[in-house]
């Protein structure tokens, strides 16, 4: 490519084109490159932003960088937010900030590069098909570091990499955090039954028993995607995720207005697991359905029974993704109980550029600790999976 580069920080996704976004690396289904995501299309980011959920006024503010051509074609782009507090993230920092503003220096504002509210490895330096993607990927990295010093602010933060771009990263100086969650891994099990015989006898007749525990008292499954995702159906999700949002944060990250745009823009993306007992939903669970990844996301109910959250969230989420024929099952942060649900250990990754060179020598030396008892974690608990010894490898 001949042409001088450049990068543009962007503060609204609306003054983004739908069209020259989706031709960027994963962020539509037309891309070859890498498989769909949808938390990184132009639907998924602008809906957040439109709703409400995540803008100036909840400390989110747009600061996404563009790297563009002289003659303005968008060629690669890495989505971030200019915040003034770590809500919302789940790779948690609040530790650095505290020990830094002990300290007499000024944490926030910092750059935080990934998807508002949602814990999900994907592309973040997104690169337009058919284009080198190492030098563009490197360009939007160093391009990150100086934003940061124009800014005058502490810190960039992008979490939940893939672990094709996470050596970019460490070729430019960003420390290099690990943490864990757990996935499910299709080994091409035909359904859900034949996922089982690869389990321990205990382990899968306790799944079996599960099973069947959750589903009495009359309660039956329904699967909603696509045309199924009426505002009425919103209605009633909303009420399911009001309700365990104010139990887990105070606040739910999330608006209303949020549902009916993705339900709008992105509906065939969505799959919709619904608890349905005496004519009406009790309980649901929510899933963004990638090029080969099923992602779940927020669980919520208005009645309460024995293991129903495991089997709308975890059973059923394998049981759609094993019927689409997808490669996996991210079933959301943290979570050791998905371990004995057929849910194996995967170690995350983000990178961190911290201006300061004493904070930054500090917090190095600590993530050089942290990787080493996640790692070690990560072993033992593999060791304790439900499968047959000798089954399963670990995926990371």
């Amino acid at each position: 490519m001949t042409d001088e580069l450049s990068i543009r920080v962007e503060r609204s996704f609306t003054a983004i084109s739908p069209e020259s976004w989706a031709k960027l690396s994963g962020a539509s289904k037309t891309c070859a490159t890498i498989a769909y995501n949808p938390f990184v299309s132009h639907a998924f980011l602008s809906s957040l932003e439109e709703s409400g959920s995540a803008d100036a006024e909840t400390g989110w503010l747009g600061h996404h960088l563009l790297l563009e051509t002289e003659r303005g074609e968008l060629i690669g782009a890495l989505p971030g937010y200019l915040k003034n507090h770590s809500q919302g993230e789940y790779v948690f920092d609040h530790g650095w900030a505290d020990a830094f503003e002990r300290a007499g220096g000024r944490y926030y504002p910092k750059l935080q590069c990934s998807i508002p509210f949602t814990p999900a490895t994907g592309p973040r330096l997104l690169v337009a098909e058919g284009l080198q993607r190492l030098p563009i990927q490197s360009a939007i990295a160093e391009s990150l570091k100086e934003v940061v010093r124009r800014l005058g602010i502490s810190s960039a933060h992008i979490t939940f990499v893939p672990d094709e771009e996470i050596g970019v990263f460490e070729m430019d100086g960003y420390l290099h955090r690990t943490d864990q969650q757990f996935h499910f891994i299709n080994d091409g099990y035909a359904n859900h039954e034949e996922f089982l015989e690869t389990l321990a006898s205990r382990k899968r007749k306790a799944l079996r028993k599960e099973r069947h525990a959750a589903l009495e008292n009359g309660i039956s499954i329904d699967w909603l995607t696509g045309r199924d995702l009426t505002e009425r159906i919103w209605d009633q999700f909303f009420k399911f995720y009001m309700d365990t949002g104010g139990r887990k944060w105070g606040r739910p990250y999330l608006t209303r207005k949020f549902y009916s745009l993705i339900g709008e823009r992105m509906a065939d993306d969505i799959l919709l697991v619904m608890a349905k007992r005496d004519g009406r939903y009790i309980a649901g669970a929510i899933n963004f359905i990638g090029g080969e990844t099923l992602y779940g996301r927020h669980w919520g109910c208005i009645e309460d029974h024995p293991f129903l959250h495991f089997e709308v969230c975890y059973h059923q989420a394998i049981d759609f993704a094993l019927s689409k024929g997808l490669k996996r099952v991210e079933a959301g942060a943290q979570g050791e109980h998905k371990l004995a649900r057929g849910y194996l250990p995967v170690t995350t990754h983000s990178a961190h550029y911290v201006a300061h060179a004493g904070l930054r020598r500090a917090i190095g030396d600590y993530l050089a600790r942290e990787r080493a008892d996640v790692e070690q974690m990560s072993e033992l608990l593999t060791e304790h999976s439900p499968f047959r010894k000798g089954e399963r490898l670990q995926e990371d």
